[in-house]
């Protein structure tokens, strides 16, 4: 019984320190980190790759989304959010890239076409 009583008193001073794990800021750093991939994404033209532009709206979104759960106090939720919008965003980034490297490739096919053509 005394162990009993040990245990419960334990979990409730413990209590104090849980919910002050849950009322935590979101990480400055991976705010940051989310707002640089969203503006990386627009920088690159992410907005005329149909596939990408889908992605960096639901970054722009989610960061929008996440800030907001912060301010109501659900900083875990929050930051989960976060996490989805900066990897949404880093895969706007990498759709473009890809989408240029196509648009690179296929101009390259075509120039070494119009060199076998003009070879004898």
């Amino acid at each position: 019984m005394k162990h009993l009583a040990v245990s419960a008193l334990s979990l409730v001073l413990s209590l104090p320190l849980l919910g002050a794990c849950a009322t935590t800021q979101l990480s400055s750093d991976r705010l940051s980190s989310s707002e640089a991939a969203i503006r990386s994404a627009d920088e690159l033209g992410a907005a005329q790759v149909p596939q990408a532009a889908l992605h960096l709206k639901l970054a722009q979104e989610q960061l929008a989304q996440a800030k907001k759960l912060n301010e109501d106090g659900d900083n875990e939720r929050a930051d989960l959010v976060l996490q989805r919008a900066n990897v949404d965003a880093e895969l706007a980034v990498a759709l473009v890239k890809e989408a240029n490297a196509e648009q690179q490739s296929m101009a390259t096919q075509d120039d070494l076409r119009k060199i076998e053509g003009k070879t004898p």
